[in-house]
Formats: C-alpha cells, structure tokens, sequence
C-alpha cells in the first residue's frame, strides 16, 4: 500500500526519489523519507511525518542532501502509528544499512526477541526495522550485502518488497520482492525500482516485473536479477507505452474528476479493439470452447469496486449463460473451505494485478484446479502473471484512490466476456448478441453525452452535501450498482453510507429511515422498476428525502412521486449499471468538493493493498 522509488545514476539522486514520491501520492501514504549515499560513504536519512511536501522542504527540493544513489518510501502506517521514528527509511544501529519495505513481515516479533537477545536495540514499532537490523546482523557476520540479503529473505516470512543500501557499497542497491508489487526501470547511464511504473515513467520505459523469491542488484551501469538459488536469470523487459500526461491533471482540479471524465475513451480502448465486424473477438484467450462447455460453476474474486463490478456480473453473467456464478469476497476466498475444482472457472479481477488478497486466493482456487481468467489494468503485474488466462482493460493510469474508470473498464470487459461464451454456448440468440454488440458500440457516446452537463448533479450535490446517513436502495442490478454508489460516497466525503436491495428494507432497515433521511432510490433496471417504486413510497411515508436515479424513458413516470431526479440514457439491459454508474460517481465527487476533503487522497485509503 506504500510507495517504494530507488535510483542510481550520475545525477543527484534526492530530487527524483522526492519526483518519484510524489507520482506515489495517489497510493496513500502518512510519512515520508529517503536514504541517499553520500560522496564520503555515509547514509543520510531524511523522513517526516505528514505529506510529502513536509519532508521536500525540510529538504530544500533534495539539494541539500547531495549523493547519486538513494532509496525513497511513502508509508501507510501497519506496524506503528504515524510519526517520524516509524517512518521509512530504517537505518541500523551502526549507520550502515538502510532499508524501505512494503510489505508485512509476519514473524517479526520472533525475529525482534531474537536479536533483542544479540543485544540489538530497537527505536520503532515498525515490523521494517526488524528486516534492517537483521540485515545488520547476519553483514557483521559474513561482510558480503549479496549473501546478506539471501540471509535475511530465507528468515522472514510474509510479504515484502525491499530497498535496500548499504554505505559500504555506494554504487548499487539491492531490490528483493514476494507478494509485493516491486519493479525495475531500465535507464540510460541510471537504473531505477519503484513500486508503481507511474513513479519513474518520466524517465524510463524500459521496465522489468520482479517475480516471487528474486533478488536484483542494480547499479548505474547495469541490472541483474538472481532467483531464489542465487542464480542470474535474464529478465523480460515490458514497454510502457502511455504517454506520461496521463498521470497527470491535464487542467482539471482532481485526478477523480479526469478519471470520470475519460470514461467513454477508456470503454472504446477497452471493447472496439475487439470487435470486429460486430463480433467479439479475445485472440489471446487460450481457453477453448470445448472447456467453456464443460464449465459448471463460474467463480467471480476481487476486493472493493472489483468486488461490485462482480455482482453485477453475476445478474448479467447467469441472465447470458445460464450457468451458477458465485461471488466471492477475496479475503473470504481461502477461508470458506471453496467447492471448486477443475471444472471451474475463476475470474479474477484487480485495476492494479497486485492486491494481496485476491491474489492469495487465486493461488488457492489454482490450487484446487481451476482455470483462472483475470481482469486487469497493470500489464505485467503479479495477477496476471500468475493466471492461465488474462483480459487486460487497457485504462491507463488511474491516479485517484476512488476508482472510476477502472470500474467501467472492468464492468464493460465481464460484459463481453459473457456474451462471448455466451454465443459458444448457445445461450444469447443471434438477435440478441447483435442487440448487445449495437449498444456496446453506443454506449461511450452515451457517456459523453451525460458528462456534457452535469449541472443538476452538482446542484444536488450542494442540496445534500450536509446529511451524515445515506441509504441507496434497488432491486437486482440496481442494487448491484448501488454498492458502487455508496462506496464512491463514504470513500471520499466520509459520509456514513449503505446500500440495501430495496426489497428487505421492511426487514429491519426501514426502522432506520426518519424524517429528513437522505434515500438515493435507483430506478434504472427497466423490468422491477414499479417494484422499486412501491419501495419509494414506503421510504417517504417515513419521511425519507429522497434523489431518485432512472432512465430517460421512466423519468416521467419517477417525478410523480419524487422531486429530485436524476437521468441516464436508455441502453440495452446489462449496460445500464455502465451509465448508471457515473451520475452517482460525479455526486460524490461534488459532495465531497462541498465538504472540503482530500478527494484524490482520502484519508487511511490506498490504491493498492499490499497487506491482509
């Protein structure tokens, strides 16, 4: 969840380790530091509590601490409350070692006892400092940072990406990595790691995944990268081929904001490169349809929004293939004793391809003999790695914490996914699968066309902006996106939300609902929509206020019962959560803009959890 940058080159190193740090900032993060090797062999640690901005002046921008090599970290507090002392980088008691991790070392405290024992002592209450005294002890015994490192990595167990320095060797810096996102940017006369490529895309494209169990030594000159036997392997390098303004603002005020707006572009780069001549085509699949066939049971995996696209997958996917889908929470996966098997197929899903959770549990269900499909953004990552097969949806870099267009990527690629196995399968007649493909193609126009003014959004937005409690209610895939919907809420404004299917509000909800009570009532899913009005009703007899959310073809129908109404275009069924989706992100976005917080950065957030 934290930010790991490092470079070696002929410049001065602080200035892009704090570049760096600050391309990170999107990850969540509540102290900062780097590590840098000064000319006369000493390591200079500079950290501080707070943003990023707080060490960069204490700092001067990086001129005051000279050196070409160094190490940086961004963290989000696990082991320890935020402060300078728990900050990273940890130095060892002789001064010699440096060390920033991501990561959780799960046997810390043994390894703590054992070298209180040796008569090391400690300063912070961080898991990372026992990985740097550890380091110390095992140099002082054989003097060599190469054979140190092994040492160290065959003691610890969890999860860890490393940087690593030590003062006496000023010209290179170790990297080690197991189930933490870690990789390594190929430079001219510099060479780099960071934990994001969005760290070091401003100066290198060249890049290289570390896998499980490797351990790299860089120098300014050259990399080389050994496997867990401590030997050299060559490593295959990946181009990155985003241009780096997609990592930045480009003129809008918040990353969020950007991310909602290049929606439609994001849905096009994802589905029309294929399509062709209206059929679905994944020519990198290499699942055949003779296994699509034999499949009896489909599994959905993923954490957070993932985890929302994967409940509306389940209506949509089961509606197309008639086939049982289950979705499960990846931090539950492993422990609920799964009933898979090789006749199963387990989609994954993960913007970021290193969420240790799920992939925890695609090593499991792998395990047990399924065939793993994932979807994800990050060419290259760990997830995608590690599956049999991998859909990427080609987003680009989403900076914000909150996702948007990963959401909508996501969403749009498992749609397509089921109606390609639906069409092997028999399951979606001709006139439907060209019904879908017809709107698929639609749908981005659609989006923009809703972007283009969003007044009434805001003005809602500024109406309702002071409610402590927000209930969202649907039925079947309205409920679905409304999980979406209040996540998007109380991720950014902080604001206490839920969503419930609308039909077991009478079940013990409804004794929730007062007078004033804010309801966002989602009314776009064409087949329950007098349903869901019934459930309208019910609210507002208990005096909730309530904003309602339908179609274009049911707004209408929805304002002789509710004032406040918010619109999205018709669409074919299982696309309606696809434009529903972005009038209740942008209210989010406006409601937290109105209540001053830290929209990009939300507080005790992290894109990418690296930790259980």
């Amino acid at each position: 969840m934290c930010g790991i940058v490092g470079f070696v080159g002929n410049e001065q190193a602080a200035p892009i380790l704090l570049d760096g740090l600050a391309r990170l900032e999107y990850r969540g993060y509540d102290s900062a530091g780097i590590a840098v090797v000064s000319q006369n062999r000493e390591l200079q640690v500079k950290k501080a509590k707070g943003r990023l901005q707080v060490l960069s002046d204490i700092i001067q921008g990086g001129k005051s601490v000279e050196g070409t090599l160094g190490i940086g970290h961004t963290r989000w507090a696990t082991h320890g409350e935020p402060n300078d002392v728990n900050a990273h980088p940890h130095l060892s008691g002789d001064g010699k070692i440096a060390v920033v991790h991501n990561g959780i070392i799960e046997n810390y405290v043994e390894l703590r006892d054992f070298l209180v024992s040796q008569g090391y002592e400690f300063k912070s209450e961080t898991d990372t400092e026992v990985v740097t005294q550890l380091l110390a002890y095992y140099y002082a015994e054989c003097g060599d940072i190469f054979e140190t490192v092994f040492k160290v990595i065959r003691r610890v167990e969890g999860a860890y990406a490393l940087g690593i320095i030590c003062a006496d060797c000023p010209d290179r810096f170790i990297a080690a990595r197991k189930d933490a996102p870690l990789l390594i940017g190929h430079g001219e006369g510099c060479n780099f790691i960071a934990s994001d490529v969005t760290a070091i895309i401003k100066h290198t494209r060249d890049i290289s995944y570390m896998d499980d169990g490797e351990v790299a030594v860089i120098t300014a000159d050259g990399v080389q990268v050994y496997n867990s036997m401590e030997q050299p392997i060559e490593k295959e390098h990946s181009y990155i081929d985003w241009d780096v303004s997609a990592a930045e603002k480009g003129g809008y005020a918040h990353f969020m904001l950007k991310e909602i707006m290049e929606q439609p572009e994001a849905i096009r780069k994802t589905a029309f490169s294929r399509i062709r001549d209206n059929r679905i085509f994944f020519e990198d699949l290499k699942i055949d349809e003779a296994y699509i066939k034999n499949i009896d049971k489909i599994f959905i995996i993923a954490c957070g929004s993932s985890y929302h696209v994967g409940v509306v997958g389940k209506y949509n996917l089961e509606r197309m293939l008639r086939k049982p889908v289950e979705v499960c929470l990846a931090s539950e996966f492993r422990y609920s004793n799964p009933l898979v098997d090789e006749k199963s197929l387990v989609i994954v899903i993960s913007q970021s391809g290193e969420t240790l959770d799920t992939m925890a549990a695609l090593r499991e269900a792998k395990s047990l003999g399924a065939h793993i499909l994932s979807i994800v953004n990050v060419v290259g990552s760990s997830i995608a790695r590690e599956s049999d097969d991998v859909l990427y949806t080609w987003a680009g870099p989403e900076i914000a914490v909150a996702t948007t267009k990963a959401y909508s990527t996501q969403l749009v690629l498992l749609n397509m996914l089921g109606l390609y196995f639906g069409d092997i399968l028999g399951t979606v007649s001709a006139k439907e699968y060209s019904e879908i493909i017809d709107e698929l193609l639609r749908l981005p126009a659609k989006m923009e066309q809703m972007l283009e003014n969003t007044d009434d959004i805001k003005y809602y937005a500024s109406a309702y902006f002071n409610h402590s409690s927000v209930f969202f209610i649907g039925r079947n895939l309205d409920y679905a996106m409304g999980l979406e919907g209040s996540l998007k809420l109380k991720e950014i404004s902080y604001i206490h939300s839920e969503a419930y299917a609308s039909g077991e509000l009478k079940h013990g909800t409804i004794s929730l609902i007062e007078d004033g009570t804010l309801v966002i009532a989602l009314g776009t899913y064409a087949p329950l929509f007098d349903k869901a009005m019934s459930n309208v009703v019910e609210v507002q007899a208990r005096g909730a206020d309530v904003l309602a959310l339908t179609t274009d073809s049911h707004a209408a129908e929805m304002r002789k019962t509710v004032e406040n109404v918010m619109t999205v275009p018709q669409s074919h069924t299982i696309f309606q959560p696809s434009l529903g989706v972005v009038p209740l992100q942008l209210f989010a976005y406006y409601v937290a803009l109105m209540r001053g917080c830290d929209i990009d950065k939300p507080r005790n957030l992290a894109k990418s959890v690296t930790v259980e």
